[in-house]
């Protein structure tokens, strides 16, 4: 009987790209084959659509031939080595002189990169492409106009690492501070921050607790890292302190429902779009939400990763006290929030945007019946839901013409 069940846990941890060992494993559905696994990873750069959203579906079908395993370091080499022409490419064209083609170049690479690390960087060869990526964005980045800086904020002997983006000739800008998600990073939120730089809004992107750059694992108070940043925006005088935007989605919706209470004095608004709050946080939903297909693959390793979990038990047995209903938050009053998400997200329960809009000050919120996680569905796919929904509403909360 210990012999069987320890051959399915070997089993499961090398399908799911070696699940973290040690972890009980019954009640985590079991993963996609390799096969499985690179004709969905195709199908969804196909699509346009999440976690490839952005890649060239010619770059994918080239990178997964070069796949012949579910080993990590053998997806993020693939993965890096298509990275790694473009960034050539770019060179070039910067050394040519075709500034636009280096841009255009070194988009794509951090683009490949951050995909070579998908979802957490935990293999050595994952690690290094997140080094890549972050380096590869650093030249794209200087090129957009006008060009982000990075902000290093002291912070518990540490710092808070931020792309701070300011309109010309900002002087009390407004600002859109963005935090990336479970398995995105603060670089994701700067490429998409043209919208708001238009409309001469800043942005000041930061990785979530637990993930990237953060200086803190996610825990009930990691929130302060954040009410550090807004200290720090108060000593700006490029931005207005007083006209502050958080916008969080998937896992970091939370800490943007959190600090919409917490800092409800210094925050305009908040988006929280497919954000845990209370149901997703309990061993029911995780039990039955570890197995779901909707994530693509290494669910578990970036969910335990942003606690620093080792095992299933201890993420489970963690997970209760970030509840904003067990912290005593929810019939607070907060900030003006939008909650965004999808009746049929298997990721994070529809239960949880319920309870958010039936506590504390009245909320606003956007629901697709036949959406999954973050609201997102054939008919509206992300782009849109941003485009549509999201953006427009913090426009209007910042007294902004749309």
């Amino acid at each position: 009987m210990l012999t069987a069940r320890r051959a399915v846990l070997a089993a499961a941890a090398a399908a799911a790209l070696a699940l973290s060992q040690g972890a009980a494993s019954a009640q985590i559905a079991p993963p996609r084959t390799i096969e499985e696994l690179k004709a969905e990873s195709q199908a969804r750069a196909d699509r346009n659509a999440y976690p490839l959203t952005g890649l060239k579906a010619d770059d994918v079908r080239a990178a997964l031939a070069n796949i012949n395993s579910l080993d990590r370091d053998e997806w993020a080499k693939a993965w890096g080595d298509a990275a790694m022409r473009y960034m050539q490419q770019a060179r070039a064209a910067e050394a040519a002189g075709n500034a636009q083609q280096a841009h255009e170049d070194y988009l794509m690479a951090w683009r490949l990169y951050s995909f070579a690390r998908w979802p957490t960087p935990n293999s050595p060869g994952k690690q290094k492409a997140y080094e890549l990526a972050l380096d590869a964005f650093g030249h794209y980045a200087s090129h957009l106009d006008p060009a982000p800086t990075i902000v290093r904020i002291p912070f518990d002997g540490k710092e808070i690492v931020g792309w701070l983006r300011l309109p010309k000739g900002a002087v009390g800008a407004p600002l859109v501070l963005t935090i990336s998600a479970l398995d995105s990073r603060k670089e994701d939120n700067v490429e998409r921050g043209e919208v708001f730089i238009r409309r001469g809004i800043a942005t000041f992107s930061f990785d979530m607790p637990g993930t990237g750059q953060a200086p803190l694992r996610g825990d009930a108070d990691s929130e302060r890292m954040f009410s550090r940043v807004l200290d720090y925006v108060a000593t700006r005088p490029e931005l207005d302190a007083k006209r502050v935007i958080v916008q969080g989605g998937s896992w970091s919706g939370y800490w943007a429902a959190k600090l919409g209470i917490v800092e409800r004095e210094r925050l305009k608004a908040v988006v929280v779009q497919g954000g845990p709050i209370h149901n997703y946080f309990q061993p029911e939903w995780q039990s039955k939400a570890l197995g779901t297909r909707e994530y693509l693959f290494d669910l578990f390793p970036a969910r335990a990763s942003v606690y620093g979990a080792g095992s299933l038990e201890e993420f489970v047995a963690f997970g209760p006290k970030m509840s904003l209903k067990a912290q005593g938050l929810l019939d607070r009053p907060s900030a003006p929030m939008l909650l965004v998400n999808g009746n049929r997200d298997t990721q994070v329960p529809i239960a949880d945007l319920d309870v958010m809009l039936h506590s504390g000050s009245p909320k606003e919120a956007w629901v697709n019946p036949d959406g999954g996680h973050m609201g997102r569905s054939t008919e509206w796919p992300d782009g849109k839901i941003f485009a549509k929904i999201v953006a427009p509403w913090m426009v209007r909360q910042l007294g902004l013409s749309e």
